[in-house]
């Protein structure tokens, strides 16, 4: 059963048990309305404790139900339902109480937490609002800053930070359920509090709303839902607690139905199946337990941090003891600096430091169970490392290049046991972007790639497969958005036009920007962002006023053509691959979808009709052999 009901003495104990993630599926939503009607009844019942099976507290609406007519009892009935029973309900809440579940919580008259739990509404993430209660009772329960905070971020908080915020009544340690138990029997002793939909709320004045849209809009990038959340919270201040219940769930299904929500939930899905590509199943990876590094370059201690925060041991090879002494710095300097800013603790940096092993010899790799080389972008080195790691390490020994430029079939030849032997593309800085391509040689093992993919997901990366291509997937997008803006400029338009465009559009990093930044990854005879050997008729633009419209399609519609190519050129194996690594390595706003995902729902064949007029003004390359077909099938196709 999804929910089921025990006795303990006079407590009831409700239990949801729908694995993986007890998501609100209708049967649990029925389940936990039929518990509250059934529990009034029971005289013998003084009290009851939502508790939820497996990992996880009620992570959130049930995926497989997204885009499909609701099924009833509707959430904000099992809410308020939960709320009026006679019974107090405590929620005893370990793992995530996420969107729905913690609308579900607050429909609870007391709320605990194990430490490690954490608790959020992350629905704007996904284009929408809280649909049951979740803008109207945060207020009552937390304030309004608060509020606005937790619904308009859409970020998860701490146990810790929850009970500060007064989200939860408290953090608890041991086994969960006898800790709620205790907590009931002396909370049921004394008066209890108002529920949440009884308490008051304080509205603010017209210059706090005025301030704090300011700040959201400006965060929001573009995005509605933010901005719709606030206006929700802001409602609720003034309109009764039934009304603006109605408003929230309007905005709810209004936002739902939006090409934004449809946007942003095609990049949770497909971020989800990135994670376990469907050419893996069934493989099994091999276990990694110690990982280790040769190379501190600025891409290499980036990558140690990276390794350290997912909880790895390191080792940490340079070429001699001066270089070593360098590159431990460097990782020093990167933790000190996440201290400075409140990331992390100092005693956690230590404990970091402290997993981290130094070495100028390679017989320290010889129990290492994945080694990534990060040397620089020189085919000597690398070969000569790999030859040194070939006499060291066992013969299952995951070995990995993030070689950019170079290609890794060269790196790798002659190197024992090929099948073991892969790329990895990861973008600077390692620790904050979370994106990192896979590259599979024709000797990879599937075994390889699957323990590669285990591998990201253990680092918390978001992992796309990319064949072998100057620049993979990430580069050749940047590369052509560099391409872009500078044709941009020479046609007439000042950079910072170019930038202010795409910022406005949403893009977390401009062209510009991401150009002049001092970690990008790009090598400099790569960075040349210009026309040329382009096939663009840029090379004499005129002089002219340019749209903000054509500059920002003759980047996002450029993006698609590359896009194209790479489908037809085996580098990318799937559209939504690309949308990834435009979201994650190029800062392509995520209401958007990705370009790929953009082009279908603009229209390919009016994407085609626009890059065709921009080429003969001079302002894009032609559209492929690739993109013309699609367009005329209205479907991405591979090769």
């Amino acid at each position: 059963m999804a929910v089921s009901i025990r006795r303990e003495s006079d407590l009831a104990i409700v239990t949801v048990n729908n694995p993986p993630v007890n998501a609100l599926s209708q049967a649990v939503r029925q389940g936990l309305f039929d518990a509250a009607v059934t529990l009034d009844d029971d005289p013998s019942v003084s009290g009851v404790i939502l508790i939820c099976a497996g990992r996880t507290f009620i992570a959130g609406a049930d995926v497989n139900e997204f885009g499909k007519p609701p099924l009833e009892p509707h959430l904000p009935n099992v809410v308020d339902a939960i709320e009026a029973a006679k019974k107090p309900w405590i929620a005893a809440i370990h793992g995530t109480a996420l969107g729905g579940g913690f609308e579900v919580a607050m429909g609870c008259r007391f709320r605990v937490a194990l430490k490690e739990a954490k608790i959020g509404l992350p629905e704007v993430t996904l284009g929408i609002v809280p649909g049951a209660g979740g803008t109207v009772r945060t207020p009552r329960l937390a304030g309004i800053d608060n509020a606005v905070e937790l619904v308009t971020k859409g970020k998860p908080v701490t146990a810790a930070r929850a009970l500060a915020m007064g989200l939860i009544d408290a953090v608890v340690e041991g086994d969960l359920l006898s800790s709620a138990a205790l907590f009931a029997r002396t909370a049921f002793t004394k008066e209890l509090p108002l529920s949440v939909r009884a308490r008051p709320v304080q509205a603010p004045t017209e210059e706090y709303w005025a301030a704090i849209e300011q700040t959201v809009r400006k965060a929001a990038r573009g995005e509605d839902a933010p901005l719709h959340a606030l206006a929700s919270i802001r409602n609720s201040c003034t309109a009764d607690f039934d009304s603006a219940l109605a408003f929230e769930r309007k905005t709810f299904l209004e936002l739902r139905a939006s090409p934004q929500a449809a946007a942003l939930r095609a990049v949770f899905f497909t971020e989800r199946a990135a994670l376990r590509p469907p050419e893996l199943a069934g493989i099994e990876p091999r276990r990694i337990d110690n990982v280790a590094v040769v190379g501190g370059s600025k891409m290499g201690t980036g990558i140690v941090v990276a390794l350290r925060d997912g909880g790895f041991p390191v080792v940490l090879v340079e070429r001699d003891q001066a270089t070593l002494d360098r590159s431990l710095a460097d990782v020093m300097t990167i933790f000190d600096k996440a201290v400075q800013s409140g990331h992390l603790t100092r005693d956690l940096s230590a404990a970091r430091m402290a997993g981290i092993v130094g070495s100028t010899n390679y017989d320290a790799l010889k129990n290492s169970d994945f080694v990534i080389e990060s040397l620089s972008e020189e085919f000597d080195s690398k070969r000569s490392a790999f030859a040194h790691l070939a006499g060291v390490c066992r013969p299952d020994t995951i070995l990995a290049t993030t070689a950019h430029f170079l290609d890794p079939r060269m790196i790798a030849k002659d190197c024992p046991h090929p099948e073991r032997f892969i790329g990895l593309h990861f973008f600077n800085p390692a620790r904050v972007t979370k994106l990192l391509e896979i590259i599979q040689l024709p000797e990879t093992s599937p075994y390889a790639l699957a323990t590669a993919f285990a591998f990201a997901r253990m680092l918390n990366a978001i992992p796309v497969l990319a064949g072998i291509g100057e620049g993979y997937i990430g580069e050749r997008l940047l590369k052509i958005m560099h391409r872009q803006a500078a044709l941009m400029v020479s046609a007439g338009e000042s950079p910072t036009a170019v930038d202010r465009a795409m910022r406005d559009l949403g893009f977390a990093i401009s062209p510009f920007e991401a150009r002049n930044r001092d970690d990008l990854n790009i090598e400099a005879p790569q960075r040349k962002a210009t026309h040329e050997n382009s096939d663009s008729k840029g090379a004499n633009v005129a002089q002219r006023v340019i749209d903000r419209t054509d500059i920002v399609h003759a980047i996002i519609f450029s993006l698609i053509d590359e896009g194209s190519k790479m489908l037809a050129e085996g580098i990318a194996k799937r559209a939504t691959d690309i949308d990834l690594v435009a979201i994650h390595a190029c800062g392509f706003p995520r209401r958007l979808g990705g370009p790929m995902h953009f082009a279908l729902a603009y229209g390919l064949k009016a994407v085609v009709t626009e890059l065709d007029r921009m080429y003969a003004e001079g302002l894009a390359a032609a559209p492929c052999d690739m993109l013309r077909r699609a367009a005329m099938d209205r479907v991405w196709q591979l090769r």
